[in-house]
């Protein structure tokens, strides 16, 4: 077993708990900012079709469909991101136990698999609308 620092680990130094809480919120307070300037969900419905009438254009509805698309990807990216997390919390937390083991490798390549299909689909619509909307590669949602 490889030998580690006993600082490669806050909470397993020898320090006392006012000090180890007193990191921890020095830690969230220095992440909080990078957390609450993140980019939200984009917002799906555009302005025009906010009123009593709906999309009542072409280019209304290919702008909502590129908003869905755009939010669609975000969950998708933010919800792997977080499974990938958790396979790696299973990873570490039974790397004695095979059978853990070989439950976070799958959590992780059906996360991995899911994201490729995912990103893939949003490829194959692309193309799809290029091909169909505008007949050219600019931007299918500029089309008006």
């Amino acid at each position: 077993m490889p030998h580690f620092s006993p600082c490669y680990n806050i909470f397993m130094m020898r320090i006392s708990m006012p000090l180890k809480i007193l990191v921890l919120i020095l830690l969230v307070f220095a992440l909080a900012p990078s957390l609450a300037m993140g980019a939200g969900i984009p917002q799906i419905v555009p302005p025009e079709c906010r009123g009593d009438g709906g999309c009542q254009s072409v280019c209304s509805i290919a702008n909502l469909a590129q908003n869905v698309l755009n939010a669609a990807i975000y969950i998708a990216v933010v919800l792997s991101a977080v499974l990938f997390a958790w396979a790696g919390f299973l990873y570490l937390t039974n790397v004695g136990n095979s059978g853990g083991v070989s439950k976070a490798k799958e959590v992780f390549f059906n996360v991995l698999i899911g994201l490729c299909i995912i990103l893939a689909s949003w490829l194959v619509i692309d193309v799809l609308m290029h091909t169909f909307v505008s007949g050219d590669w600019r931007p299918w949602n500029a089309i008006c």
